[in-house]
């Protein structure tokens, strides 16, 4: 039987699937590894523990399947960033996208007439997210650990290095470090100065498509034939429009998980400053464009678990919280959720963003509260499809993946909300059988670049009827935001100040 592997390498856990030629998931695994917090704006995680997640799904998926994959397909979570000695070896944590610690210099940086031009030039948003402030950050203040450092690479090429020995990384990720010239395909010079780094310190950056052969001594080890071929593949987000068929204008890709994120491909970036829309590389014609939030499935966990006193630990444990929506009236009955718990990246890039509940009435119910928190984590991706909207992107209908789909209530106020279609694509990683679906391309089963959904997929219409309502949250719900903005920066202050005893 031929079949091929994707991998998605998470924030939270490494998935994998494996696919059929005929485009058919077989099986489906995943290894879940911890983020460490040493400090409270920190978010760290041991490379290795996820190297060996990686192994292991591959391992899994092989006996289950009971057959060696024709290919193996890489996708993984942009924005880490980790520093290697000359060997190799990790002199430190891996540090993920949801690090903070950079925050000041990300600040300081897009105020800059420098920052809009390396915006420009990269496609990547100027925010602590990206390792270009990361990098800054550990030149200034560990200055030891920088020197020692022979490369500074992400998460996806130190799996690569694992595999081969080589310091290889993709389009997408290379276009997500705000180190890469999207335009010239090369490391950008004027990232490279403010980092202090030469290209020698990155590594080569090489197609979605670049293959390796697995060869003896690795397949041993994985359980493969020497002749598996592995696919170095793209990044999460880019991988989640090719899994969720929407590599096509017009049609965005959405998911949410810990996170989310909207995005729509075209043939060239889409470049805002104001709003700051990434532009990441998935072919060497086509970029993904859009907007992430920080704050997706990790709210509404919040919300159950810390508000409600109740634990979220299945998928029926979410259906149980989430029934009550259906039967709450759009809008929450003048109840409006400011989502910002960690923060918030598009479209506001504040980092000191914090969450709120207003317009809070004696004949709200936890329904209300519930229905408005739903309504905030999806109003924040609205203002991002707004955002893209304004900048020239058109987008006519959303593709929709991850854990949030088995919710119809929550499908149906996207559909209202955006006042567009919403089609559910499937309940799987889409990032994940994006990446198999490129290693269906490259071992020529299938066109990697044009994908096309099965049309039977149910579509959630927009209800004419509640288009005012949302019309009314969603202007109250970007005023709220601009209006609060000194006290949210006020209250980030009191925080940094008195740490212990403000944050857990």
């Amino acid at each position: 039987m031929g079949y091929v592997i994707g991998i998605d390498i998470g924030t939270g856990s490494t998935k994998a699937v494996a696919v059929s030629g005929t485009a058919k998931v077989l099986e489906v695994c995943q290894a879940s590894y911890p983020t460490l917090q040493p400090q409270p704006t920190y978010s760290e995680q041991d490379a290795d523990v996820i190297w060996n997640a990686v192994v292991k799904c591959i391992t899994d998926l092989t006996a289950t399947v009971d057959d060696v994959p024709i290919a193996v397909v890489l996708s993984s979570a942009m924005h880490s960033i980790l520093l290697t000695d000359e060997s190799g070896k990790p002199l430190s944590n891996m540090i993920t996208w949801a690090d903070n610690r950079s925050a000041t210099i990300a600040e300081s940086l897009r105020r800059s007439a420098e920052g809009e031009l390396i915006y420009n030039e990269s496609g990547t948003p100027i925010h602590a997210m990206s390792p270009l402030c990361k990098i800054i950050w550990m030149k200034e203040h560990e200055p030891e650990l920088f020197r020692k450092a022979a490369r500074f690479i992400s998460i996806k090429t130190y799996i690569w290095f694992r595999l081969f020995g080589l310091y290889e990384t993709d389009f997408a990720i290379a276009s997500a470090m705000g180190l890469f010239n999207i335009k010239d395909n090369r490391w950008n010079d004027r990232s490279l100065k403010l980092c202090g780094l030469t290209a020698d310190h990155l590594g080569d950056v090489v197609p979605t498509d670049h293959s390796r052969v697995a060869g003896n001594e690795l397949a041993m080890r994985l359980k493969l034939t020497p002749s598996t071929l592995f696919v170095i593949g793209s990044s999460d987000g880019c991988l989640a429009n090719v899994g969720s068929f929407a590599t096509t204008p017009g049609t965005a890709a959405l998911t949410i998980g810990t996170s989310g994120a909207i995005r729509v491909a075209g043939e060239r970036p889409t470049l805002n400053y104001r709003a700051m829309i990434f532009n990441y590389k998935l072919f060497d014609d086509l970029f993904i464009s859009g907007g992430p939030i920080n704050n997706g499935g990790v709210v509404l966990k919040w919300y159950a678990e810390k508000f409600l006193q109740r634990t979220l630990a299945s998928e029926a444990d979410y259906e149980k919280l989430l029934e009550a929506i259906a039967d709450t009236e759009p809008g929450a009955n003048g109840l409006i959720f400011l989502p910002y718990l960690l923060g918030e990246r598009a479209p506001i890039w504040n980092s000191e963003a914090s969450g709120s509940f207003f317009g809070i009435r004696n004949y709200h119910t936890q329904a209300h509260f519930t229905r408005a928190v739903v309504e905030g984590i999806s109003m924040a991706l609205y203002t991002i499809l707004l955002e893209m909207e304004t900048a020239g992107l058109v987008i006519e209908k959303v593709h929709v993946s991850g854990g949030f789909v088995h919710s119809s209530a929550w499908l149906q106020i996207l559909a209202d909300m955006f006042d567009k279609p919403i089609v559910l694509i499937h309940d799987e990683d889409a990032s994940a059988i994006g990446a198999a679906l490129i290693g269906l391309g490259v071992a020529g089963l299938m066109d990697n670049q044009h994908f096309d959904a099965d049309t039977s997929r149910t579509t959630f219409m927009p209800r004419p009827e509640f288009r005012s309502v949302y019309d009314i949250t969603s202007n109250a719900f970007r005023a709220l935001y601009n209006k609060m903005t000194v006290e949210m920066e006020a209250l980030g202050t009191l925080r940094q100040l008195t740490p212990s005893k403000v944050l857990p």
